[in-house]
């Protein structure tokens, strides 16, 4: 949509058929722009998703992450802020606010799953934010259990913070294969389903007999979840107490993430008790917004 608007534009350069099009669009987008003489970075005005800007050797480098320039050795410089356009040529850098920023709206998505442990958002690092999530969780909502065992992998940060505040003993419990994408975002349920066993395989060694507090970062429908307690249970865990960073999801995203419907997501249409039952853990906590 945008490519079309901006190869559609009257406009005699390419750097005004860009800011035509974005003043046209509403929604969620970080863009890098590449020309035959340019190099463009564009940031919504809401702020949705992260854009940074770095510098390599005396040049300047886009990413959608800092732990982008990190592999490759470069220094960040700071983020491109919402409704701001960085324009990068011969003569080096310069920016423009393009769009009026009316209110920034960052999906919090990006600090509790999205962003890859080792990003800085803010100028704080994901892996110490989840982390301290965890910490919380811990002292509002405690549990008697032998370990504590995250849904790896954006459930691992808050399991080590979680065990970290608790002192109930962190521990690996499942298997990842690397190979397999995020299953919540899979069109179809039994696609999902099969995703989850393909995805994550249980240590017996680690599950059997044990009193177990499980950290996740969010449940959407609840059936991933439902089925990583199911194979928890088989495993020979004794009791599961599911705790989750993220307070109930409610309402979908209109900004660029297919998670569900509204009348999908579980918490929209049954309470924590019912939740809890669907499950079938001993608890369920998720921390709370204060």
């Amino acid at each position: 949509v945008i490519a079309s608007l901006i190869e559609s534009s009257e406009k005699e350069n390419i750097e005004d058929a860009i800011k035509e099009a974005t003043g046209k669009i509403k929604g969620s987008y970080s863009l890098v722009i590449l020309t035959k003489d340019e190099v463009f970075g564009i940031r919504d005005p809401h702020g949705f998703r992260p854009l940074v800007l770095g510098n390599l050797d005396g040049s300047y480098v886009i990413a959608s992450e800092t732990c982008a320039l990190d592999i490759i050795d470069a220094k960040f410089i700071r983020e491109i802020d919402p409704g701001e356009i960085i324009v990068l040529d011969k003569d080096g850098m310069r920016s423009q606010m393009m769009l009026p920023v009316d209110r920034i709206s960052m999906c919090v998505f990006e600090l509790i799953y999205f962003a890859r442990p080792d990003s800085y958002i803010h100028n704080k690092n994901m892996f110490e934010v989840r982390h301290r999530l965890g910490q919380e969780l811990a002292k509002e909502f405690p549990a008697d259990a032998d370990i504590v065992i995250p849904v790896p992998d954006s459930g691992t940060p808050a399991a080590i913070g979680y065990s970290a505040e608790s002192k109930i003993p962190y521990a690996k419990g499942f298997i990842k294969n690397r190979y397999i994408g995020r299953t919540f975002i899979q069109p179809k349920q039994e696609t999902r389903e099969i995703s989850v066993k393909l995805k994550l395989n249980p240590l017996r060694e680690i599950i059997q007999g044990k009193k177990l507090v499980v950290v996740d970062d969010s449940i959407v429908r609840g059936t991933t979840s439902k089925k990583i307690v199911k194979m928890l249970y088989n495993t020979g865990a004794k009791e599961i107490h599911m705790r989750i960073t993220c307070p109930p999801l409610l309402y979908p995203c209109y900004y660029g993430v297919d998670m569900a419907t509204r009348k999908e997501f579980i918490a929209n249409h049954k309470t924590l008790e019912d939740i809890r039952e669907f499950l079938k853990v001993d608890s369920l906590k998720y921390l709370t917004m204060g």
